[in-house]
């Protein structure tokens, strides 16, 4: 009888082991079958934003406008915006807007913080508003989707910016909104632009976006790569480059 029972509690153990193995086995699927899925949205993600460099690039020369592309790093969404004056990008801003009319809390604050430091008359700044843009709206547009916020187009479900940083900025920006710019006659700003996956802290599990200032070619990098802002040493012939 002893015996019995010795071996019926010895195979319930052994059955046990087995099915925490296949746990294993199948939880190990899991987690290699996400990372799998994700990396394939990395790409499509910098695919959509290079496209969009592409269509401002374009569409500043042919209507002749100022445009630029906003990147939301908290919402994750990019949409493209229309100038209603000229302007010019100025360097190391700090609200991040390059000179343009504020449009966050955070910028109006920096704009605000600034002017106490340095006074005197006060310059029209350029207002932007989103235009449409196929292929970077959720939704249909129209001003009631301005209105209510609900433009551009969201990042692929588990991609996230990690940082953005364009020749006007002071520092790569990680939160709120980054802006590239575009003008008439085919002029961008030099910018390095990240994607990740979710929170991972790999360089696997980024993409780097380069934008070429003359051309506005990107060119996709794995894993982070900071913004080269270039010197008489060593800047590029960008005009070689030709296309995307």
């Amino acid at each position: 009888m002893r015996t019995t029972r010795r071996r019926q509690r010895g195979l319930t153990i052994m059955e046990i082991m087995v099915v925490l193995a296949i746990i294993a086995i199948v939880g190990g699927m899991a987690i290699a079958g996400s990372s799998q899925l994700a990396t394939p949205r990395l790409h499509r993600s910098a695919t959509m934003i290079a496209s969009a460099v592409k269509v401002a690039f374009t569409r500043a020369t042919a209507t002749s406008s100022d445009l630029r592309m906003v990147m939301d790093l908290d919402e994750q969404r990019i949409w493209l915006e229309k100038a209603d004056r000229p302007m010019l990008a100025q360097a190391k801003d700090k609200t991040g807007t390059g000179g343009a009319d504020p449009v966050t809390q955070a910028e109006e604050a920096a704009l605000a913080e600034g002017d106490k430091i340095v006074k005197g008359p006060p310059i029209p700044k350029p207002r932007f508003r989103p235009i449409d843009s196929k292929g970077l709206e959720d939704v249909e547009f129209d001003d009631n989707a301005v209105k209510a916020g609900k433009v551009g187009k969201s990042l692929p479900p588990k991609i996230v910016f990690r940082s953005v940083q364009t020749t006007h900025d002071d520092a790569p920006r990680t939160a709120g909104r980054a802006y590239l710019y575009f003008w008439p006659g085919g002029r961008t700003e030099l910018a390095s632009i990240q994607v990740r996956i979710g929170d991972s802290t790999t360089d696997e599990d980024t993409l780097t976006l380069l934008v070429s200032p003359l051309t506005g070619k990107v060119t996709i990098k794995n894993g982070p790569v900071e913004l080269q802002i270039p010197t008489d040493d060593n800047q590029a012939s960008d005009r070689e480059d030709t296309g995307f």
